[in-house]
């Protein structure tokens, strides 16, 4: 039988799960539980856990999503707290999607692209911007994001989180 899973609000208590999951998704590219705490407190209809339904794991989170308003072609350095929302945003940045391996395969990274994309149109974004590592890059490139050329200083900002990164944007649909 197949698991299902959905979409919930995060909550400060799953922090220690945000951790758990980012440890076996990432663990190239470590942040402080501070950062993602921060992101939660400043945008928390931007966070979000994907759950297991049904009898036998009912509960167990297998995923997060955290997502900010961001300025197009400024990303924030990796493990970095962002000290407030960028006045004049112009883009909703998603700053992590992570799935366990298990989640893989449920539609949930389509779900929560979905999710973030609502979001942004609810709040008059024009843009979806996200920063890519190499083993997201297919995925993100079929969700019809595009390489966004922001010359110097986004190369810089990059650099922050290692070799082979990618920022990406893509217009709100709706």
């Amino acid at each position: 039988m197949r698991m299902k899973a959905g979409w919930r609000a995060m909550e400060t208590a799953d922090l220690d799960r945000v951790m758990a999951i980012a440890e076996v998704v990432h663990p190239d590219y470590p942040e402080d539980r501070a950062v993602f705490a921060e992101r939660l407190a400043l945008y928390p209809e931007g966070c979000a856990m994907a759950e297991v339904h049904g009898a036998e794991a009912a509960g167990s989170c297998i995923g997060y999503v955290v997502t900010h308003p961001g300025r197009l072609g400024v990303p924030p350095p990796l493990d970095s707290p962002l000290g407030a929302l960028p006045e004049a945003p112009d883009c909703l940045y998603l700053h992590d999607v992570a799935l366990l391996p298990e989640a893989r395969g449920l539609g949930l990274g389509v779900a929560a692209l979905e999710r973030m994309n609502a979001l942004a149109a609810r709040q008059g974004f024009r843009w979806l911007a996200l920063t890519s590592t190499p083993g997201a890059r297919a995925f993100w490139d079929a969700q019809g994001f595009l390489p966004h050329d922001g010359g110097d200083g986004l190369a810089a900002k990059l650099a922050s989180y290692g070799g082979g990164m990618t920022y990406m944007t893509r217009p709100v649909e709706g």
